[in-house]
């Protein structure tokens, strides 16, 4: 029978060889650092097309873009970017936005099955950056206290541990020290006590994780201090007597006279004398009063 068959027999008949061109790749899923260069592999495993026409086109967030098009780069992969070995793609110097899928495109239109793609799921881990710590610097004994700490430039997302005076403290119940009474989040980066006593005074720092790396904040001291109930009383009774005294000075200045209106009453007002010699008549036509003197004899 001869071999020369159509595409929709092409695997019914053993024996007979498939022009077909197909695709392989070394690694699918790349993993890189960030700022490392990575291969994209991808390799023509047979073809009988001479020159293959091979695109690249990279999906992120649902969007399709071209790498390489028309035997050359686009975009921003022009001056970081080649092919090697024929088909392959070699990324130098990747950035976090280089997490994406790859799509090796390969059409071979001496093949019966001219076209062939497959897919590489290249992932640039990012080192965490320094985290955000947040410690209180004193804390009364028996009461909570929330110690956090975050960073969000890692990628994968970090986990977090805590350290007091330069030892891990531990987020499983049974590797805590009787004494203690804490929960830690690794997720998170929450550690809170529930109730601190005297042996929680320390230097705490926090430590981000990743694939990629690890980056420490700087210590920050915690001081758990002894609440002075009885100079709390005592205080409370200096103010309440301080009170008192100035409500008593007070009384008393006000019965000796000392804040007494300096205005005279309406019933202490006094008419003034008149001149002597001088009387004050009024007429009928005058309308006013006038004056005459007097004279006494």
């Amino acid at each position: 029978m001869s071999c020369a068959i159509s595409y929709y027999l092409l695997f019914v008949f053993p024996g007979c060889r498939l022009l077909a061109v197909e695709l392989t790749s070394s690694n699918t899923k790349p993993v890189v650092q960030e700022f490392q260069s990575v291969e994209l592999s991808c390799i023509i495993k047979s073809t009988v097309t001479p020159d293959p026409r091979i695109e690249w086109k990279k999906i992120r967030n649902g969007e399709t873009s071209y790498v390489f098009f028309g035997n050359k780069m686009q975009g921003d992969f022009a001056t970081r970017a080649e092919i090697l070995s024929r088909t392959s793609l070699v990324i130098k110097n990747t950035t976090r936005m280089d997490t994406a899928t790859y799509r090796c495109e390969v059409a071979a239109p001496s093949d019966t099955k001219t076209i062939d793609e497959i897919n590489i799921q290249l992932t640039v881990q990012v080192k965490p950056m320094t985290p955000r710590c947040s410690v209180p610097k004193a804390v009364p004994v028996g009461k909570s206290a929330s110690l956090h700490c975050h960073e969000n430039e890692g990628f994968p997302k970090s986990t977090y541990s805590w350290y007091r005076n330069s030892e891990p403290l531990s987020a499983d119940s049974k590797s805590k020290p009787h004494n203690s009474s804490y929960t830690l989040n690794p997720t998170t980066g929450t550690l809170v006590f529930h109730a601190v006593h005297k042996g929680d005074t320390g230097r705490y720092s926090c430590i981000a994780t990743n694939e990629a790396g690890f980056a420490k904040c700087e210590e920050q001291e915690m001081e758990v201090y002894d609440l002075n109930i009885g100079g709390i009383i005592g205080g409370v009774l200096v103010v309440l007597a301080v009170l008192v005294l100035i409500t008593f000075g007070i009384c008393c200045a006000y019965r000796r006279g000392y804040f007494a209106n300096g205005k005279e009453s309406g019933e202490s007002y006094k008419t003034p004398a008149k001149p002597d010699g001088v009387n004050y008549i009024r007429t009928d036509d005058e309308g006013d009063f006038r004056h005459k003197s007097s004279f006494v004899i």
